[in-house]
C-alpha cells in the first residue's frame, strides 16, 4: 500500500497494532521500583556484598569499612534496598543484619531474561 493510498481517516492502516500484550501497571510499577533501587552503584555493591556474605547475611557493622562509605550513607542506601524488597533487615542487639530476598531478584531476572556470559556488561 503506497503512502498516497492510505486512508488518513483510519490511522490503523498506517500503524499496525502491536502484537504484544501491554504489561499490567502494577507489575511495571513493581519492576520500576526494583530497578530504581538498583540504579545506584553503591546499592549494587551493597547487594553484591550481602550476596557474597558467608552465612547469607551481612552485619551493618562491617559494611561501611568494607565499602568505604559512612554509616549515614549506608543507612540511606540500605533503606532503599529494604523498601524495594531486595533485602530483609533483622535487628540483632545493636546491629542490623541484612539478607537477600532472592524472590524479588528472580522477578527482575525473569523480566530481563536469563543472562549469558556473552551478554554480561562487566
Amino acid at each position: 500500500m503506497s503512502r498516497a493510498t492510505l486512508d488518513l481517516a483510519n490511522p490503523g492502516d498506517a500503524c499496525p497494532a502491536n502484537a504484544g500484550a501491554l504489561m499490567p501497571a502494577e507489575r511495571a510499577e513493581c519492576l520500576a521500583e526494583t530497578f530504581k533501587a538498583l540504579s545506584d552503584p553503591a546499592r549494587v555493591r551493597l547487594l553484591a556484598h550481602i550476596a557474597a556474605a558467608e552465612h547469607g547475611t551481612a552485619c551493618a557493622c562491617h559494611m561501611p569499612d568494607a565499602l568505604g562509605i559512612s554509616q549515614p550513607t549506608l543507612s540511606h542506601h540500605m533503606k532503599k534496598l529494604v523498601d524495594a524488597g531486595l533485602v530483609t533487615r533483622e535487628q540483632r542487639g545493636r546491629w542490623a543484619h541484612y539478607t537477600l530476598a532472592p524472590e524479588v531478584l528472580d522477578v527482575a531476572r525473569d523480566f530481563l531474561g536469563a543472562p549469558t556470559d556473552a551478554a554480561r556488561c562487566c
